[in-house]
């Protein structure tokens, strides 16, 4: 790839949580009212679109940094949340040194405001 160039991913064309071992669907969590979704409801997926909601996009490392989290950890969230077309990574050089960028995605500024509005009923539904 030439300096400064960008390659942008294509997402694998599969429906959120197919071939997971989470048996638990985004579908399933739409309609159920005490299933989360399953994409976003782990620590580390939570935090990296709570990131990109605030921020149009973040490095690899600053989302390490915030989340406090490895390099491993945070590549395989991250893939996960690209599979289910929640973010965009974006890949490029500055000079010689790889970069990659995350953004959330409309679908996945849905899915957060989703996720949301169901904890805030579920924290009302348990307080009356």
């Amino acid at each position: 790839m030439a300096e400064g160039a960008r390659a942008r991913r294509k997402a694998p064309n599969r429906a959120p949580g197919k071939g997971s071992t989470m048996s638990i669907d985004v579908q399933t969590a739409k309609t159920n009212p005490v299933v989360l979704d399953p994409i976003i409801h782990v620590r580390v997926r939570l935090g990296i679109v709570s990131a990109l909601a605030v921020e149009e996009s973040l490095t690899f490392n600053e989302l390490k940094e915030r989340l406090e989290t490895s390099d491993g950890n945070l590549s395989v969230h991250a893939r996960r949340l690209e599979e289910a077309g929640y973010i965009e990574i974006e890949k490029s050089f500055a000079g010689r040194i790889p970069r990659t960028d995350y953004r959330l995605t409309r679908t996945g500024r849905e899915a957060l405001q989703r996720y949301l509005d169901h904890m805030e009923a579920l924290i009302k539904r348990v307080r009356e």
